[in-house]
């Protein structure tokens, strides 16, 4: 079927696959959110924006609910939320969350990935002072005021509010404790949330070549499809 053909399957398997992935990581999230409240998104804020974060990933509706059932089955394994630290090749500093019913295998998988592509594990909290955790709300663009909004976004948390133009959406970033205050300040106002998150941004990065971005992003690639992996977080520029 020719070479094209082959291009076009390889993308589309590998859309899929990371669709997939996508899909586990919010579930999960899912049901953690139930698990610490309730399965009401109208009394559970995290588990309300984590359904419209759910609904912009075209994520099915079956397995959304299964993901809330799950939090309430009396059989149900209890997730822990794990955050992993340490060093790949070339000195770059790797930040690993994960959720798993099962941390002493998580932690020997992650544990062969670094020891395997050059990398070493380290101890928690090793990197706290590189990496600064922040909540992210990402609204749509409706023509506001960029300045003016961040104006009156800072009083409840914000620290940086920017239009995405790729994507004409307006992100707005501010302190990881900040989350629930921005949340309800904007779902108040009835500016439409498409999507919530928290993020690990490194305060400083390193500068790698072509040959050496590539043994990195190896490590990451295999650690991203443990399936007990939530989210990488890395200071490579």
């Amino acid at each position: 079927m020719g070479r094209a053909f082959e291009y076009r399957k390889a993308r589309m398997f590998k859309r899929w696959d990371h669709m997939a992935k996508t899909f586990t990581r919010i579930g999960k999230d899912i049901t953690l959110a139930v698990k610490a409240g309730t399965d009401d998104p109208a009394t559970n804020s995290r588990l309300r924006v984590l359904l419209q974060n759910a609904r912009a990933a075209n994520m099915p509706k079956d397995t959304i609910e299964r993901a809330i059932k799950r939090a309430t089955a009396k059989d149900q394994d209890d997730y822990k939320e794990m955050v992993y630290e340490g060093y790949g090749p070339h000195g770059v500093a790797i930040l690993i969350e994960s959720t798993t019913d099962n941390p002493t295998r998580t932690v020997a998988n992650i544990r062969s990935y670094f020891n395997k592509l050059g990398g070493s594990l380290g101890t928690m909290g090793m990197l706290d002072f590189l990496f600064d955790r922040k909540c992210i709300f990402k609204i749509a663009n409706k023509g506001q005021d960029i300045e003016e909004l961040e104006l009156e976004l800072i009083d409840y948390g914000a620290e940086e509010v920017f239009l995405d133009e790729e994507k004409d959406q307006i992100n707005i970033y501010g302190e990881f404790a900040s989350f629930g205050t921005l949340q309800s300040y904007l779902e108040g106002k009835g500016i439409e949330i498409l999507e919530a998150d928290f993020e690990r941004i490194p305060s400083d990065t390193k500068s790698l070549n072509e040959e050496e971005t590539a043994e990195i992003e190896k490590l990451i690639e295999r650690i991203e499809e443990d399936d007990d992996v939530q989210r990488v977080y890395h200071n490579m520029a």
